[in-house]
């Protein structure tokens, strides 16, 4: 029971942390600040430092996340959020970013058999998937 409560309260926190990232974006146009946002709540997510998760290569940290102990229900809005944040970076122009990010998502995908729907904007992408998760 309590490790149930403690799951439901950390995505909570990490869908506020992503529609937080998702209306810095769409309201003030501050693509930089909404990626770091969601970068921000990915290290609080999987309880690893930030800094170093998100360096890594995208093979290397599926690797790390499998072993982190990270409940993997938290790591599809993981991966979701890396997508996400993928496309705030390359908005606010840091290409680099944004590849490494993209490619860190896909790899999360393929580890954890999620799908990422890579026809739309990432940003509507997130959207449905929280309304699916909402309804679920």
């Amino acid at each position: 029971m309590f490790e149930q409560d403690y799951l439901m309260r950390l995505v909570m926190q990490f869908i506020d942390a992503i529609n937080r990232s998702m209306q810095r974006a769409s309201g003030e146009e501050d693509h930089d600040a909404a990626a770091r946002l969601l970068d921000d709540a990915i290290g609080t997510a999987t309880d690893i430092d930030g800094g170093v998760l998100l360096d890594l290569t995208p093979d290397s940290m599926a690797e790390v996340l499998s072993v982190s102990g990270t409940d993997p229900r938290v790591l599809e809005y993981v991966g979701r959020s890396l997508l996400l944040s993928s496309q705030y970076w390359q908005e606010a122009g840091n290409e680099d970013l944004a590849r490494l990010r993209a490619g860190q998502a896909r790899s999360l995908a393929s580890a954890y058999a999620f799908y990422l729907d890579e026809a739309v904007s990432a940003d509507e992408s997130m959207r449905a998937f929280l309304e699916s998760q909402e309804e679920a």
